[in-house]
């Protein structure tokens, strides 16, 4: 299995916001900007805008406007589950489609029950960690960030 570009989109942005809200130096968590992820990353603007937005709609982060604006984590980086980011940015669709085209094993196969428990286990192990375990390395991960764009 592999995750959706979206995803690690999603993913690196958030580890991006958490590394300089986790900068003890600062009073105010840093605002970051389209651009400044876009050249961090080296991504396009419109997928950085598609994820952004979809982030802020699930409350993960908090955008805003103006001459000075941005957008920086909602929540703190220990109440932000990976299971829940990755099952709402990947989408809760099923791994093995049985149905369309219909497979002709469907009757007797095994396959898709023994998928989906997989899928469970890996959400069920995913929901042990937050954005908070990512960033063990923080001032690491500040310093790669800073050079980077």
């Amino acid at each position: 299995m592999q995750l959706k570009k979206y995803t690690d989109y999603g993913l690196r942005i958030l580890m991006y916001l958490a590394s300089f809200e986790a900068d003890e130096n600062c009073a105010e968590p840093k605002l970051a900007t389209i651009r400044e992820i876009c050249d961090t990353f080296g991504l396009s603007a419109n997928h950085v805008n598609k994820v952004v937005h979809h982030l802020g709609r699930l409350e993960l982060i908090e955008t805003r406007r103006g001459k000075n604006g941005g957008f920086l984590l909602a929540k703190k980086p220990e109440d932000i589950s990976l299971a829940f980011v990755i099952r709402q940015l990947e989408g809760d669709e099923k791994w093995i489609e049985c149905e369309n085209p219909y497979c002709v094993a469907l009757p007797a196969c095994e396959l898709k029950g023994i998928v989906a428990r997989g899928k469970e286990l890996f959400y069920d192990y995913l929901s042990q960690y937050s954005l908070k375990s990512l960033m063990v390395k923080a001032p690491q991960l500040r310093q790669i960030f800073s050079t980077a764009s």
